[in-house]
C-alpha cells in the first residue's frame, strides 16, 4: 500500500461505511486514485468459459452496483470486473445503516438489499465507450417481484449484448427467500429460462451461477448436477454467509451478509467440494475472505480458475490488486508451474 493510499484509507474508516464507500467511487471517478493499469503476465493468463483473462483476480459484484466507475476499476489491474447486481426496477434497498465494518475481524456485514438504479440506467453505462478488459453483471431480482425468474431473463435481456459474461446471483442473504431459488426444482426452472433468454441475444455470452457458503454437501451436490445439467458456463463459489462463529466485533450481530476474512475457510470448502462434485467439467471462480497471495492461491490449489475480492479492498486498498498478482506469480513459480491452470484443483481432496 503506497502513502497515498493508506492516509485514503485512514480518512475512509472514520466514516459511516456506507459514505466511504460513495467517496471512494468519487475518488475513482475523478482520477485521484493511483492506479498500475493491466497487470498482464504470461503465467498468470487464464481462459475461463471462453474469456481471455490477462491475469485471474477479478473484483466481486457489490462494489460498482451501477456500472459508474467500469474504465478506473479496469485500470486498478482487475482482470476482469462484475457490476451490479442490477434488478429491472430501479430500487432504494434496505433503510440505512446497511453496511458496517468490522474492522477487529477485517471483515464486513451488508444488507443492502438490492439497491440499484435499474437495468435500463445501467445498461445506458454499459454502453458508453471504456477501457480494454472483462466486464461482466450480476443479476439480480427485485424485492416485491411476483416473478423473481422473469426478473433476471428481463435484466439479461435489457443488458446482455453490452457485457461479457453475466451472473445469475441467487445467493444473496438480503432479498427475502432469494436463497430459495438454489431448491433444484426451482433452479433447473430458472436456468433453462436465463440461458433460453441467452440464446436468443445472438451472442455467446458466458453465464455464472453464483451460490451461497451455508449449503451442506448435499445442496452442494445437487447444485452442481443442475448446473452441469443446464448447462451454464461456471460457477461462483461462494457469497456472503449468514454464520457469525468467532466474530470479535461491536457489529457482530448485525442482521446481513458477512464477507471477509472469517468466511475464507467456509467458502474455499464449499468450492473444493464443487470442483470434486464438478469433476472439472465446470469452471469456478473462488470469492470469500481473499486478502492475500497465499490465500487466492489457496483458492485456486482448491479448484478456482479465477478468484474475486471485494472486502479485503476496504482495509487493503486497490493496491492489494497488484500485491496479489505479484505474489501470485511468485509463488506458481516457487512451485514449478509454467501457467496458473497446472495448479487448478491439485489440493481439492484436502477439504473433504
Amino acid at each position: 500500500m503506497n502513502p497515498i493510499e493508506r492516509i485514503g484509507l485512514a480518512a475512509l474508516h472514520r466514516l459511516d461505511a456506507e459514505k466511504a464507500h460513495q467517496l471512494s467511487l468519487l475518488a475513482l471517478k475523478s482520477g485521484l486514485a493511483p492506479l498500475p493499469g493491466r497487470i498482464d503476465r504470461p503465467r498468470l493468463r487464464t481462459r475461463i468459459a471462453g474469456l481471455d483473462l490477462p491475469n485471474p483476480i477479478g473484483l466481486a459484484a457489490g462494489y460498482d452496483k451501477n456500472a459508474e466507475v467500469i474504465s478506473p476499476l479496469l485500470r486498478a489491474g482487475f482482470g476482469f470486473i462484475e457490476v451490479g447486481a442490477a434488478t429491472p426496477l430501479p430500487q432504494p434497498g434496505n433503510p440505512k445503516p446497511r453496511l458496517f465494518r468490522l474492522t477487529e475481524d477485517r471483515a464486513a456485514i451488508n444488507r443492502f438489499g438490492f439497491n440499484n438504479q435499474g437495468a435500463v440506467a445501467i445498461a445506458a453505462r454499459l454502453a458508453k465507450p471504456r477501457a480494454a478488459g472483462i466486464v461482466g453483471l450480476n443479476l439480480g431480482a427485485n424485492k416485491d417481484s411476483a416473478n423473481r425468474a422473469g426478473d433476471y431473463v428481463s435484466v439479461l435481456e435489457t443488458c446482455g449484448r453490452l457485457v461479457d459474461f453475466v451472473t445469475v446471483n441467487i445467493s444473496s442473504p438480503n432479498t427475502e427467500k432469494l436463497r430459495d431459488l438454489q431448491g433444484t426444482a426451482v433452479l433447473t426452472t430458472l436456468l433453462r429460462d436465463v440461458l433460453s433468454s441467452r440464446d436468443r441475444l445472438g451472442k455467446k455470452l458466458p453465464v455464472f451461477l453464483k451460490i451461497a457458503p451455508d449449503l451442506d454437501d448435499a445442496e452442494i451436490d445437487s447444485i452442481a448436477e443442475v448446473a452441469l445439467s443446464a448447462p451454464v458456463d461456471g460457477i461462483i463459489a461462494t457469497n456472503t454467509t449468514l454464520a457469525r462463529d468467532g466474530l470479535q466485533s461491536r457489529w457482530r450481530d448485525q442482521a446481513g451478509g458477512l464477507s471477509g476474512q472469517p468466511l475464507f475457510d467456509r467458502a474455499t470448502r464449499v468450492l473444493a467440494r464443487l470442483a470434486v462434485a464438478t469433476g472439472g467439467d465446470l469452471p469456478l471462480i473462488g470469492v470469500g475472505g481473499i486478502g492475500s497471495a497465499e490465500q487466492a492461491y489457496a483458492k485456486i490449489k482448491a479448484g478456482a480458475s479465477a478468484v474475486q475480492l471485494y472486502t479485503a479492498l476496504v482495509y487493503h486498498g486497490l493496491g492489494l490488486v497488484s500485491e496479489i498478482a505479484n505474489g501470485l506469480d511468485g509463488l506458481l513459480a516457487r512451485d514449478g508451474f509454467s501457467n496458473l491452470q497446472a495448479a487448478v484443483g491439485i489440493e481439492k481432496d484436502r477439504y473433504k
